[in-house]
Formats: structure tokens, C-alpha cells, sequence
């Protein structure tokens, strides 16, 4: 049976129960996954692949053809690093790469995030370690070195480049300084640590938006040369403000320099500081200055979402019992005051569990939209060994994604219907797709799999490379591909397929940031050489050891997941029919 093909719960079942991957190895399954695993090796060689003429749609990589349409002959490529123009996300169709705008641009959304350096190529480099494919990796590492340079009057936002850039810079350099090169030959000749000095450079021209403000809550955006630009806002979201902790803590603790994760730390207990008294929740959008909440809404997706992935991340990489003890109080509440339905995913009465946007005081429901973003919640809550729960949340977003062939930005479950119809590639549905395959071993993973990649290449696929869908009902495309899609999207995908990767099979420990990037949990992260801690953590900085990982007061764990439930369908089958109606599938 071929990815897509639409088959009853009972027969769902009959394959499934067959035996170990027998809902995967049919013959034309295998062809399917055989083909899966090219298509994405393929891209892989894609990625790190250039010719330097400059010439075409500014070097997505996934051309489908050859010639000037795609970046020269021969195929595509990272042509535009010759044009001068670098871009956060690449143009897929046969016309100019995505520039920067001139100075002054009114559109901030596209203005403040390219920054004017090659963010596609850095934000793509451990993709192409993860793939095997040391030959591009090289070469896009020394075209980094070369190239790269962030002394530039550029105004940018400092949460996209610090996940993006610093976090992509930091992971190539720890891949190439790994003495057991896990992923084969990542050396590079001659290689100085210039990848963690440009990642240092980065984060001082950052560190002026932490000065100047009354709380120690970030400004959200600061020009590279000049810093904060003198008509910043004071206002910024929780996320971006209250995601930096595990980039800025990876170099200071690199460089043997606590500055970066102290004001990053900061910024993080600032935010704490500031929960509701009543029911301990966030809101999305806080002023600065005064520590006011502007935005009232408390939800997990857009302004709040990896603000709870980087508390527990910071904790399974520093160790810190601090950062273990905010995110399970967070997830307590989020618990208590977000999620709505049924209180067990695979039994009981009721609707199917889902996390609502609420008023931060008092819970109460302000809309009923999610968005995509909050697709994250279910692989976070396998890192936790919430695997019930998660299998629920992630079931529900497969049914949106199998109605449309995409994840709409906005989704309202009251209306069934897109509020904000656009996909931009976005890999949070792929990831819980993968920590999820990653827990259970039941093949219905690989399914999902097979769905996503089936829908991309219907939907998505243009002459360059793969585009925004500007409706996902009318399947629409924006000449746009963001440079998440490389660093995220396709890594994540990958990795479902590849059960003999490094990653599943070296028997190193290895975490990915927010934005997908590889770092290896690794002992020297969890010393720091200096004393110049906040006041009032002296007591609180002990170390944990990573066994003590534990999320509180969470609905089930990981043993509640049988050994023969494995190759069922993870959800029953009356409660699949449930969701599925409740999206409007049947």
C-alpha cells in the first residue's frame, strides 16, 4: 500500500499486526521507503551543492531540472554566495534569489530576519553532517569561513539569529571538533575554531539588547553595528525573549566566558518572575520596561512555544535543577489551566485532548485557534515520557495535515477551518512525527512519513526547490522557502527513515535546539568554570544528573505504551474516527 492510500481502521490494523514492521515491508511498501530515502539523500547532495555562477533562483538546492533556471549547469545550488545577495530564505522559483531589501524596507517581517548574510547556507550545515555528506559539508563550512561576516548594518531579530546562526555555527563547530566523528570525516583542514570565533562575534554585536532595559528582558531586535536601533519597541514575546539560554549557554560554556548565559539566564528568570499569581501561566507579549503583559494570551504555539522546550533542553544539557523545576511547574499548569477533553488519550469518555489559548489570570478560553507551531508539544512531551499524551495531540494535527496536504498557520478546531491558510514549510508536525517513531517503534510513524513527503512533493515542489503554500486550500505557492525547511523539515524526515544513522546508532547522546540543530550532550556542558552566578541561585545551582529527569504530575509515561500495542494503531480506532471528525475529514 502506497503512501496516501486510504484504508479502514480494521485493515490499519490487520497490517500492522502482521509483526515487527510488517506494515512497512509489502513490496511496493518498500519501494515507497526506498524511494523516501533517495529522495531525501538527494536532497541532501542537493543542498551542499554549488557550481558559483550566480546565476538563477539563488541556490535552493532541490532543483528539478538543470540548467540557468536553477543556479547553472548541472543543477542547483548555493549560487547566489557569488550574486552578493544572502538571504534567510531562498527563492524557489526560476526568477532572482531573496535579497535583502534596501535599508529602510517597510516589511520588518522579511527585513529584520535575512540580516544580510548567507543564513540558508549556515543554517543548513550540520543537515549536511547529519546526511554523511562530508564532502559539501567542507566545502560549505570553508565557503562560511570565507564568506561570512557579521560586521554589517544590519538590523535583525535576536531570536531568529541566535537559533538560526549562532546555533547552526555552534553545532558545526563541536561536529568538527568531535574527536569521534561520529558522523565520518567532519574535520576540517587546518580549521582554527573560526566557526566558534564567528559565533562569538555574533553574540557581543547581541549583547546590546540586553543593556538599557529595566527588567533584563531582552530587546527583540538590535542592528549589528550600531546596536539597539533608537526607535526599537519595548514590547516582545515570551519565546523569543525566553529562547536563548541553550545557544548562549553552549558558547559560554565553550569559551569559558559566563557572560552570554548569564544575561540569557536573566532574561529567562525575568520572565518567570512574571506568571500569574493565580494559575502560574505566561502571557505572549510583555513590555520590557515595565514587566507589563501586553499580550494577555497564554497558549503554546507563536510567542510562547519554546519558551517551555528550552527550560527542560537547558536542564537534560546544563543540568541545572533550577531549570528542571520551572518546566515542571509550567507543564503543571499548562496541565491544569491549557488542556481541555478527555483526561486519558486511549481510554475514557469525552473529546480528544487538546491545548487551548487561555486569559493568563484567569484560564479562561480567549479564541479557538491553534496554530501550527504548537505541532512541537507532543515531541516535548516524549522527552519527558509523556507518550500518551503525545500520541493524542499528534493525531489530532495528522488529521488537519491529511484534510489539506499541509499544516495551516492558524487552524480554527470550532469552525473547522484555516483562520490563516498559509504553510511555510514548518517542521513541527515532522519532529513529534520523528521523537514519536523514536519512542514507540510502531510503524504508523513511517506512514506519517511517507504522507508528509507524498504532500510536499505534490503540493509544494517547484522548479528551484520547495515553496511556501500560500493557501493550503487552494494550494497556492509564495516564491519563498525558508531556511527552516533545510535545517529542520528535511533533517527530521531523514532521520525517520534512517534507522542506521549515527544519531540512533553511535551510541553518543545528542540533543537538537529549536531550530534543529545537532549538539552532543556532553559532560564538559555541565561544568561551568565560573563563580559569578545570579544572586540568589547559590542554593539552587546544584547539579542533576541526567537519571533525574522527571516532569511531574504528568497523565501516563512511557511504560503505559505496551510492547503489544506496538504494532496497533497508536490511537484506537474509534477515537482515530473521532478526530478525524472533529477536523472535518469525515
Amino acid at each position: 500500500m502506497g503512501p496516501g492510500t486510504a484504508v479502514g481502521d480494521r485493515e490499519w490494523e490487520r497490517e500492522l499486526l502482521r509483526g515487527p514492521g510488517a506494515a512497512v515491508v509489502g513490496d511496493r511498501d518498500r519501494e515507497w521507503l526506498l524511494r523516501d530515502r533517495e529522495w531525501l539523500w538527494g536532497l541532501g547532495m542537493a543542498v551542499g551543492t554549488w557550481d558559483g555562477t550566480g546565476n538563477g533562483c539563488g541556490g535552493s538546492g532541490m532543483a528539478a531540472g538543470t540548467g540557468n533556471g536553477c543556479g547553472g549547469p548541472g543543477g542547483a545550488g548555493w549560487a547566489w554566495h557569488r550574486s552578493g545577495c544572502v538571504s534567510r530564505g531562498l527563492r524557489p522559483g526560476p526568477a532572482s534569489p531573496r535579497c535583502c531589501p534596501a535599508p529602510g524596507h517597510s516589511n520588518l517581517n522579511i527585513n529584520d530576519v535575512l540580516g544580510n548574510y548567507s543564513l540558508t547556507l549556515i543554517d543548513a550545515l550540520d543537515t549536511l553532517a547529519v546526511m554523511g555528506n562530508s564532502s559539501e559539508f567542507q566545502k560549505a563550512v570553508k565557503l562560511v569561513i570565507d564568506t561570512v561576516s557579521f560586521d554589517k548594518d544590519s538590523t535583525v531579530q535576536v531570536f531568529e539569529a541566535t537559533i538560526r546562526v549562532l546555533g547552526s555555527l555552534l553545532s558545526a563547530h563541536i561536529i568538527i571538533t568531535d574527536s569521534k566523528q561520529p558522523f565520518g570525516d567532519m574535520t576540517i583542514k587546518d580549521y582554527d575554531n573560526e566557526l566558534l570565533h564567528l559565533a562569538h562575534d555574533l553574540a557581543v554585536r547581541l549583547l546590546p539588547a540586553f543593556e538599557n532595559t529595566k527588567t533584563g528582558i531582552p530587546y527583540p531586535r538590535v542592528n549589528l553595528k550600531k546596536g539597539v536601533p533608537p526607535d526599537s519597541h519595548n514590547e516582545t514575546c515570551t519565546a523569543g525573549a525566553g529562547s536563548l539560554l541553550v545557544e548562549f549557554g553552549i558558547l559560554s560554556r565553550l569559551l569559558g566566558d559566563s557572560t552570554f548565559e548569564w544575561v540569557a539566564r536573566r532574561a529567562v528568570k525575568a520572565l518567570w518572575s512574571l506568571r500569574s499569581n493565580n494559575t502560574g501561566l505566561l502571557g505572549n507579549v510583555v513590555n520590557i520596561q515595565t514587566g507589563h503583559w501586553v499580550g494577555k494570551q497564554s497558549g503554546l504555539g507563536a510567542g510562547s512555544d519554546s519558551f517551555y522546550e528550552y527550560l527542560l533542553k537547558s536542564y537534560i544539557l546544563f543540568g541545572e535543577k533550577e531549570d528542571l523545576e520551572m518546566f515542571n511547574a509550567a507543564y503543571q499548569n499548562i496541565q491544569n489551566h491549557l488542556r481541555r477533553g478527555r483526561e486519558a488519550c486511549n481510554e475514557g469518555e469525552g473529546d480528544p485532548p487538546l491545548y487551548v489559548n487561555v486569559n493568563m489570570y484567569t484560564g479562561q478560553l480567549m479564541n479557538t485557534w491553534i496554530d501550527s507551531l504548537q505541532a512541537f508539544f507532543p515531541g516535548l512531551q516524549v522527552l519527558i515520557g509523556d507518550v500518551e499524551d503525545a500520541i493524542c495531540l499528534h493525531a489530532f494535527y495528522y488529521a488537519i495535515w491529511k484534510r489539506y496536504g499541509a499544516l495551516p498557520e492558524r487552524y480554527n478546531w470550532q469552525l473547522q477551518a484555516p483562520d490563516v491558510p498559509f504553510y511555510p514549510l514548518r517542521p513541527e508536525l515532522v519532529e513529534s512525527t520523528y521523537l514519536l517513531y523514536q519512542a514507540t517503534k510502531n510503524p504508523f510513524y513511517l506512514h506519517v512519513g511517507m504522507d508528509i513527503l507524498q504532500s510536499l512533493e505534490k503540493y509544494t515542489k517547484a522548479k528551484c526547490g520547495y515553496a511556501t503554500l500560500h493557501h493550503v486550500v487552494e494550494k497556492t505557492k509564495e516564491d519563498r522557502m525558508e531556511s527552516f525547511f533545510l535545517s529542520e523539515t528535511c533533517k527530521y524526515l531523514y532521520l525517520l527513515f534512517d534507522e542506521e544513522n549515527p544519531v540512533h546508532k553511535s551510541g553518543n547522546k545528542f540533543m537538537f535546539t529549536t531550530e534543529g540543530h545537532i549538539v552532543s550532550v556532553d559532560e564538559r556542558f555541565r561544568n561551568s568554570l565560573w563563580e559569578d552566578i545570579l544572586p540568589g541561585e547559590e542554593e539552587s545551582s546544584q547539579k542533576s544528573k541526567p537519571t533525574e529527569l522527571k516532569a511531574a504530575n504528568f497523565s501516563s509515561n512511557c511504560n503505559r505504551v505496551p510492547d503489544e500495542r506496538r504494532y496497533l494503531l497508536p490511537l484506537k480506532s474509534n477515537y482515530m474516527r473521532q478526530i478525524d471528525r472533529m477536523v472535518g475529514l469525515i
